[in-house]
């Protein structure tokens, strides 16, 4: 596996081929700082071609998991000396990281303890999967601050549908766990820290049984299918085929079955 960068507002953690990466800002209850989002992306640009990890934790220490982005940055703003073309390049900038996480080959699962604030909950909408404490808090708080949710409304769209993700960003909405589950921001629920940790292993335990590549060449189609008329959808996935049949996993895999025993990637299991 390719070596993690090091990161005083990170923490890094490989275990069994799973990367955790908890946000390391307690004090700021974990808010998107610049410097932050910067070591974000580069860890993910480090492991995103490394087959060899198997999925990705994000997590938030001192039971928060993001409030969001930093509003010290804004600050330049108040002085005026904020230009359209420096606001814009902020704005692009969080979107690519939000493009980032959602398209990463890897399975990527958040762990939402205590809240989930405006960009906080709109990264934790581009995971694959979201575990929630049962008392955890979230909010779209954009609109009542004078702005908007630009860059996490497609995911949060992506997440709730298009309505009800209307409804949400243009009232500042807030509610719960119970609640997001409803509307499809979660995908369950747990009572306690111990149940985040088991729903996480079972998770953990699935996708193991999973080839990694198959997976990455899956989230590719799956995504693709959101831009792509019928017949570039049809040529895309026949790709996506080709590759995953023709590949050593697709070997394995086939062989295995014909051999009644698990592939290679799942003996760890």
């Amino acid at each position: 596996m390719a070596s993690l960068p090091p990161s005083e507002t990170l923490i890094l953690e490989i275990d069994d081929g799973w990367l955790q990466i908890r946000f390391n800002r307690p004090e700021a209850r974990n808010a998107l700082s610049d410097e932050m989002a910067s070591d974000l992306m580069g860890v993910l640009q480090r492991v995103a071609e490394d087959r060899s990890v198997r999925g990705i934790m994000l997590r938030g220490e001192g039971n928060i998991f993001c409030a969001g982005g930093d509003l010290k940055g804004f600050q330049k703003s108040l002085a005026g000396t904020f230009t359209q073309e420096e606001a814009e390049a902020m704005s692009r900038s969080a979107g690519a990281l939000f493009a980032r996480i959602n398209s990463m080959p890897q399975v990527v699962v958040a762990i939402v303890e205590g809240a989930a604030i405006a960009g906080g909950l709109g990264m934790a909408c581009c995971a694959d999967f979201v575990i929630a404490k049962e008392d955890a808090k979230f909010s779209l708080t954009e609109t009542m601050l004078g702005i908007s949710p630009a860059q996490i409304a497609p995911y949060v769209i992506q997440r709730t549908g298009q309505m009800a993700a209307r409804r949400m960003m243009l009232t500042g909405a807030k509610f719960t766990a119970t609640e997001a589950h409803a509307l499809g921001i979660v995908d369950i629920v747990a009572p306690s820290t111990e149940g985040l940790a088991k729903a996480a292993a079972e998770i953990k335990a699935s996708v193991r049984r999973c080839a990694p590549g198959a997976n990455a060449v899956t989230k590719e189609i799956a995504l693709a299918s959101g831009h792509l008329n019928r017949d570039e959808m049809i040529a895309f996935a026949a790709k996506g085929f080709a590759k995953c049949m023709l590949s050593d996993e697709g070997r394995e895999g086939i062989l295995s079955f014909v051999e009644k025993r698990k592939p290679s990637w799942a003996k760890s299991d």
